[in-house]
């Protein structure tokens, strides 16, 4: 197991030894070594400083726009999804303390239990090093989604994106073509986006939902820039 200290540093914040730790503790591992304490806790923590640092730069820098756009940036950058793809970035699975059976699931890669650690996280340098160094971990991380929010836009998720810019510019039926392969216990999807007949993007995942995503994800960025070229072709 990777020195966790490392993770801090990586992170670029000071957390005590022992909490560090606890984010880190999964419940397969702690049910596998007598119960000890898991993440849980400090997750549900980080979750309140994640949503108030996210809610708090929104409502700041974002004076123009109304309560329900608002909401829809932060459910985008809050988001299972999002909190995985920062974990992966920063190599956070690989210090997770896992049970034998997750890790044999390739659980240091599932996007739930990444997401779930980095809020513990979050909670965990609150506790060590309070409020402020807290939110400014928050926001270092999160800052850069919400400009590709601006970019690309703000659904709550990117199927929901792809759906309504689908129906508002009469483009077709949106259908996924999902396939998997491997055992159960370690099974990949793969996601292919159609919209109409044209065939956009690809995802994959551990799951179908989550390959889904991915498709849409990428889908939609190549979307919205057909969309503002034929915008842009019909004002010439």
């Amino acid at each position: 197991m990777a020195d966790q200290q490392q993770l801090a540093e990586r992170l670029g914040v000071t957390i005590d030894p022992e909490t560090l730790r606890l984010a880190l503790t999964h419940r397969s591992y702690a049910y596998e070594n007598g119960g000890i304490p898991t993440n849980e806790r400090l997750e549900f923590l980080g979750d309140s400083v994640l949503g108030f640092s996210v809610t708090g730069h929104l409502y700041e820098h974002y004076p123009h726009l109304p309560e329900g756009e608002l909401a829809k940036r932060r459910a985008a950058v809050v988001s299972t999804r999002a909190l995985a793809r920062l974990a992966r970035e920063i190599g956070v699975g690989e210090f997770i303390l896992l049970g034998q059976g997750e890790i044999r699931t390739n659980g240091r890669d599932k996007s739930s239990i990444l997401a779930d650690t980095m809020e513990a996280l979050f909670g965990a340098t609150f506790l060590s090093s309070g409020l402020e160094p807290a939110r400014e971990l928050v926001l270092r991380l999160v800052l850069p989604l919400l400009v590709e929010v601006d970019d690309f836009g703000a659904g709550t998720d990117w199927k929901t994106s792809i759906q309504e810019a689908a129906a508002e510019h009469s483009l077709g039926a949106v259908q996924y073509e999902v396939t998997g392969e491997g055992p159960d216990h370690a099974r990949v999807y793969h996601a292919v986006l159609h919209i109409g007949e044209a065939t956009y993007a690809s995802g994959t995942g551990h799951s179908k939902k989550e390959a889904e995503q991915e498709a849409a994800e990428a889908s939609w960025k190549i979307l919205r820039r057909d969309l503002d070229a034929k915008a842009a072709a019909k004002g010439a």
